[in-house]
């Protein structure tokens, strides 16, 4: 069994939900506290123990590549004016991993953009992580980042296909792909049956939904290749994944531990940063006295 060591971020989608801030720039740079969201990805999978990581970009998305690139102009002023705390923090950036970039020329969908790391990933198993989902842990506890945690189950369980997943509100399963469960494993592993695509809440089999993670085994590529379009003329990963589970690959879902927050909507944003703010070393005290105030400037208003 091979040892993972690649990873894809699948980087190329529009933004549509976060309008107009996307307008000109990438959803993935929007920024949370101090970084762009694309960063936090990038150094959970370091952490992870990725060593080569493949961003699948569009068009209008060079500012990604220029984040994780070396900045002359930039390191040198810092330099010039003594701010060298600040020029280690840029600098440590573009030494974060070996970053490779391809283009999805077509938004032909997620299983599409997937597809297009055949070349890099090779016959090796992967990691795959969402743009959209950024995941919080706690190191200082001794929290392991998600990206990590299905690496680990991955050798537990000698190899196979592994989704993500979190439990979610009865009300959300409509938004989610949901898993239905075939056995457990242990108390946070199944077997995957089934895959359902955003049922009803009637339909669906359990309130398990895949959230943003993935570990993929190479051979993922030749029913990627096979498998048609969907919905919206799409490539949906779940088809290819659900095709060669039926050919008799291993296709588990583990419930990670994290905080996931959906940084593709507005609200999920605005979330993200507020809780990172409260976790800023720099930011938190007076983050935390701002919502004090204005707490009970709300509640003044409310009586």
């Amino acid at each position: 069994m091979k040892r993972i060591r690649k990873a894809v971020i699948p980087a190329a989608g529009l933004g549509t939900r976060v309008l107009p801030a996307t307008k000109a720039q990438p959803k993935e740079m929007l920024v949370i506290v101090d970084k762009p969201a694309l960063q936090y990805l990038v150094e959970e999978l370091i952490i992870s123990g990725i060593e080569e990581i493949l961003i699948v970009t569009g068009r209008n998305k060079s500012s990604i590549e220029n984040h994780f690139d070396y900045s002359f102009e930039l390191e040198k002023t810092l330099e010039e004016k003594g701010k060298l705390e600040l020029l280690k923090v840029v600098d440590n950036i573009s030494k974060l991993a070996n970053i490779y970039y391809v283009r999805q020329k077509k938004p032909l969908g997620l299983g599409h953009a997937i597809g297009c790391a055949e070349a890099f990933v090779g016959d090796e198993p992967f990691v795959v992580v969402l743009g959209d989902d950024v995941i919080y842990t706690d190191e200082s506890k001794g929290e392991k980042p998600a990206a990590k945690q299905l690496i680990d189950k991955y050798v537990k369980l000698n190899g196979g296909n592994i989704l993500g997943v979190q439990e979610v509100p009865e009300k959300d399963v409509d938004k989610y792909g949901i898993v239905k469960p075939l056995r457990k494993i242990d108390e946070r592993t199944v077997e995957v049956g089934n895959f359902v695509e955003k049922p009803s809440l009637e339909e669906a089999p359990s309130r398990l939904a895949a959230l943003g993670r993935y570990v993929l085994e190479p051979e993922i590529f030749e029913y990627l290749r096979n498998t048609k379009p969907g919905k919206g003329g799409e490539i949906q990963i779940t088809d290819a994944i659900l095709n060669m589970k039926n050919d008799g690959g291993k296709l588990y879902a583990y419930n990670y531990d994290g905080l996931r927050y959906d940084t593709g909507n507005k609200f999920g944003m605005f979330v993200a940063n507020v809780e990172f703010g409260l976790r800023h070393s720099e930011l938190k005290d007076k983050a935390k006295k701002y919502l004090k105030e204005l707490i009970k400037k709300l509640d003044q208003k409310l009586q």
